[in-house]
């Protein structure tokens, strides 16, 4: 019989290179300064620097998320493109615990191989920083992967699920509806494990590693208003949980989650036949269960974590996958086959061109520019790129964004504006003479100024980590801000002025700055559109 071209090895060896060499892309490349990334970094920054979460600075997440970036602030030093380099790493981890929970399910080799390709597609090679709503993701990745290694046995089954406790607690510590939902679904298959080998040990070890976990990373902090900031849907902290809004989410959208979800019970109907044979088929319930989990978990989580949309796309490797599975089954055809695997990875990377044709674009461009559109006679041209009219005045497209001196900003473009005007703050005299001895309030997305600046940051259980009114920072903290202000506490302030953002930093302090301060300076905020602008006052 002929070796299939696909063999163990080699297909590992295939898996092993797509997860690492596009997790590495990110390296060689430059980027423009990204929405919402001052989180990132301030959380790492902080925790790099020796302040504790709670005790230090006030968060509505667990402080999970920002574990890896600073330590690698330590590693590499603090900078943009060390954030970066977080996320490579955690590329990697995230591959190669969907490779690892592919295998556990019993996913033939061929399907395994060609989901981790479109896994690192569709969802890992997109996500260039570290995100709350990509970590979470990652870390429940972790933790299935080991609860799946600790359910087959052998000697190390206990390690494996303590491990499993640990990062599915660190998924929740990371942001808690991702994490919740990480839990429900490794509560799902231990409860199936139990009651079809009729043993409870698993679950109540695995429940025991958790609250053990939980209390390691939560009782140390309770003394500093975790139960103040830590959202569990108590107040100040506004619910998400809508039924409505879930409704209008998966009925009147989520095409492909209810395709696939309707493929696949299709595909189940043979085995629904012999419903008591399939329940007993262990590794078969797992891959089934693991599937719908994920299927559902995205579904939910699209609704609870809104921006950016397709937070959840990590569904479609493991719907691929189990469809696939099944398909090759009931169509007896193997994708271990070397014809049958390079035809199915072509196709893949055609459905998700889009995520590496962005890059190839600017090649293509060089090669094919667009044609220019004359007019004959005084007629006006429509195409599909001038059928619209553009309004926006203020809008600076990247293509002329430039790179900033500054260290922290190394390989990282922004508006020319915002690179001017951190040079002018930079030169003010208030920065010149008070040198670490500067109060500064700043209360904009350019978190790094602090790095580069060297000022210190206030310190407290009061003090928030980032300021969104109603998510980051509360009235409380609003009114703390609107009397120390008021009585000009600081030296200089920044404010990032966002009007159609919904007190993205509190109208309210901006209307207090001009009582009480004077604004020397304005430039534009790092953001596309570039429709926010940061506003430097002095006393």
């Amino acid at each position: 019989m002929k070796e299939p071209f696909l063999t163990g090895r080699r297909a590992t060896v295939i898996e092993c290179l797509i997860i690492i060499a596009l997790a590495l892309v990110p390296l060689f490349v430059t980027f423009p300064y990204r929405v919402n990334i001052f989180l990132s970094w301030e959380g790492a920054w902080r925790i790099s620097q020796g302040e504790l979460p709670f005790r230090d600075f006030g968060s509505p997440l667990g402080f999970a998320y920002w574990l890896v970036p600073a330590f690698f602030f330590k590693l590499f030093g603090p900078s943009m493109i060390s954030l970066v380099k977080a996320q490579v790493f955690l590329n990697i981890i995230g591959g190669l615990a969907f490779r690892s929970i592919l295998r556990s399910v019993g996913a033939p080799v061929g399907v395994r191989v060609l989901s981790v390709l479109l896994y690192v597609l569709s969802y890992s090679f997109s996500n260039f920083w570290p995100w709350y709503n990509n970590s979470v993701i990652i870390f429940q990745l972790v933790g299935l992967a080991f609860l799946l290694c600790s359910l087959k046995g052998g000697k190390f089954r206990w390690l494996t699920l303590f491990a499993a406790a640990f990062f599915t607690f660190l998924s929740l510590f990371t942001k808690q509806d991702g994490g919740g939902l990480a839990l429900l679904v490794a509560l799902g298959i231990l409860g199936y494990h139990s009651l079809v080998e009729k043993r409870w040990q698993e679950l109540a070890g695995f429940i025991a590693f958790y609250i053990a976990v939980a209390c390691a990373f939560i009782l140390p902090f309770i003394p500093y208003g975790f139960g103040y900031w830590f959202n569990h849907g108590q107040a100040p902290h506004s619910s998400r949980l809508a039924v409505k809004d879930f409704a209008d989410e998966i009925l009147m959208g989520s095409q492909w989650l209810k395709f696939y979800f309707l493929l696949i019970i299709l595909l189940l109907v043979p085995a629904l036949r012999n419903w008591k044979g399939l329940w007993k088929n262990k590794q078969q319930m797992l891959f089934i269960l693991v599937t719908l989990g994920m299927l559902i978990e995205a579904a939910l989580f699209q609704v609870t974590s809104y921006t950016p949309p397709d937070n959840n796309i990590f569904f479609h490797s493991f719907a691929f996958a189990f469809i696939l599975t099944y398909l090759g089954s009931l169509l007896q055809f193997k994708m271990e086959d070397f014809k049958p695997f390079v035809l199915a990875g072509l196709l893949i990377l055609l459905w998700w061109s889009g995520t590496f044709y962005k890059y190839l674009d600017r090649i293509v461009a060089r090669i094919f520019p667009p044609a220019e559109i004359t007019s004959t006679g005084g007629e006006n041209i429509i195409t599909r790129n001038t059928f619209m009219i553009n309004l926006d005045t203020t809008d600076v497209s990247t293509s002329e964004w430039i790179f900033s001196p500054i260290p922290v900003f190394k390989n990282i473009y922004m508006p020319p504006s915002t690179v001017y005007g951190m040079d002018r703050l930079l030169l003010l005299p208030e920065v010149k003479t008070k040198g670490k001895e500067l109060k500064l309030l700043n209360l904009t997305e350019l978190t790094p100024l602090a790095a580069a600046m060297g000022y210190k940051e206030e310190k407290g259980m009061d003090i928030p980590l980032w300021h969104h009114l109603g998510v980051g920072m509360f009235n409380k903290q609003l009114m703390e801000y609107t009397e120390k202000i008021r009585t000009q506490k600081y030296d200089v302030v920044l404010f990032e002025y966002a009007p159609t953002l919904n007190n993205f930093f509190p109208f309210a302090l901006r209307d207090e700055l001009k009582k009480s301060y004077r604004q020397v300076d304005s430039f534009l905020a790092p953001r596309r559109p570039t429709n926010a602008t940061i506003e430097v006052y002095v006393r």
